[in-house]
């Protein structure tokens, strides 16, 4: 029990480290089926690790260009969204009489005047003190992360040949081998199934907003694409995201057609489209999943609910949890 404390004493303490670190290895192991392809071709293993790690550079600057006017468009119309919230309190307060206080709470956190609101409000974004402030952490922890990635894809191999040999005696080498070799299969196979499913559920979320005249609906596709890597956390900030976006953009009733749309078909992806995807090649029991989300959760926010699944499997195949030939627990 006092090393388990300690070692998530250790995870807590050190998260501006560990948390980069360990999104590389898994984003290494994620990608490693990529990188064997690209070797199968010739290629030295230096080249290789250098062009999938510049070449998933590119497409997280090229989604950040994307998102930049969709967030800074959000943030110029906080003050409106707010009197917008307040417009749809009042429409539902004739329906729910029971909740007349809390509607009164409500007002008056939000204020009563549009011109009071504008001046006592905080800032909408982070000042630029703040900015500079934040910024050296957040450089570090991409180079951290960039660091670890490419020399965990030039040297993996190696590495769990290493870690096979210090574990178990020699007997057990060629059976530890052989189960990382399994992790990698089965955490990639995972995201690449998801990665597809994702993939359609952000195309046909763009092409919904886009008939509802939503504004940047391809941007809100990719969006809840990425967004659905996190499982529950991810489709709660879709969900909100697209509440405040369809403040700003319809009125009254309509504003809740977006969140909507979306809670609709994740609801078709979770309980039929993954499922039938996955089978039970890759399934987990729910408690654990819940148990890792929430436990990662809680070390390191967004970047634990981005691992939680990969570093259970991880665990799992490991300590011969999974069957064989049924990758089931």
């Amino acid at each position: 029990m006092v090393i388990v404390t300690l070692g998530f004493a250790i995870l807590w303490t050190a998260t501006d480290i560990l948390a980069p670190m360990v999104l590389g290895l898994v984003t290494g192991v994620i990608l490693a089926p990529i990188t064997d392809m690209l070797e199968r071709t010739g290629l030295p293993h230096g080249m290789v690790a250098a062009l999938v790690v510049v070449f998933g550079g590119l497409i997280i600057v090229t989604l950040i260009f994307l998102a930049e006017p969709l967030v800074w468009r959000i943030a110029e119309e906080l003050p409106r969204i707010k009197w917008e919230l307040r417009a749809l309190i009042e429409e539902f307060r004739g329906l729910f009489q029971s909740l007349n206080e809390m509607n009164q709470e409500v007002k008056e956190a939000l204020g009563s005047k549009p011109e009071a609101e504008g001046k006592n409000a905080d800032p909408a974004i982070p000042s630029i003190t703040s900015a500079l402030f934040l910024a050296p952490l957040v450089i570090t922890q991409i180079l951290i992360f960039t660091g670890v990635l490419f020399f965990f894809l030039l040297t993996r191999k190696n590495i769990y040949a290493w870690l096979s040999s210090w574990i178990g005696s020699s007997a057990d080498t060629a059976i530890i081998l052989q189960r990382f070799t399994n992790a990698e299969r089965l955490v990639s196979r995972y995201f690449l199934t998801i990665s597809v499913i994702n993939a359609g559920l952000g195309a046909t979320l763009g092409g919904a907003m886009a008939l509802i005249g939503l504004p940047g609906a391809f941007v809100w596709g990719v969006i809840a694409a990425l967004a659905n890597f996190i499982l529950y956390m991810g489709p709660m900030m879709v969900t909100a995201g697209l509440l405040i976006a369809g403040l700003v953009t319809f009125n009254g009733l309509m504003a809740l057609l977006p969140p909507a749309i979306f809670l609709g078909l994740n609801m078709l992806e979770a309980q039929f489209v993954t499922p039938a995807f996955l089978g039970k090649r890759i399934s987990v029991n729910p408690l654990l999943i819940f148990i890792s989300l929430v436990v990662w959760l809680w070390l390191w926010g967004p970047i634990g609910g981005i691992i939680a699944i990969p570093v259970l499997v991880i665990a799992m195949v490991m300590l011969d949890i999974f069957e064989d030939g049924n990758d089931e627990a």
